[in-house]
C-alpha cells in the first residue's frame, strides 16, 4: 500500500484559492473541468501512455478537491463514505466490468 501524503490536499486547496478558482468559478464549471480531465484519462489509457495516465489521474483528483472546497465537503470523508457503501457490495464481472448485485 502507498504511503499517501495527505498534506498535499491542503496545498491543492491553498493553490486553488490563491488562483481564485474557488471563489471565481462555479461548481458546474469545475464539474465540467473534471469531465475534461476524465476524457484525457480515457485517451491516455487507450494509448497506454503511463505518464499521461498518471497526469490525468492527478488532474482529476485536483478538480475533485476543488469541487469539495466549493461545496464545503471534505475530500477524504467523501472517499470514506463511498468506501462504506461499496465495501460489502457483491457482484460479478461482465465483459471486464464489475456489475453489482441489486
Amino acid at each position: 500500500m502507498k504511503n499517501y501524503q495527505l498534506p498535499v490536499i491542503a496545498k491543492i486547496s491553498r493553490w486553488a484559492n490563491d488562483r481564485n478558482i474557488i471563489e471565481g468559478s462555479t461548481p458546474i464549471k469545475q464539474a465540467l473541468k473534471t469531465l475534461e480531465e476524465c476524457a484525457e484519462l480515457i485517451e491516455a489509457v487507450a494509448d497506454n501512455d503511463k505518464e499521461a495516465i498518471s497526469d490525468a489521474i492527478g488532474d482529476i483528483c485536483i478538480t475533485l478537491i476543488n469541487q469539495c472546497e466549493m461545496q464545503g465537503l471534505d475530500f477524504l470523508e467523501c472517499i470514506e463514505k463511498a468506501y462504506e457503501v461499496i465495501k460489502d457490495r457483491k457482484g460479478r464481472m461482465v465483459n471486464g466490468k464489475f456489475e453489482k448485485e441489486l
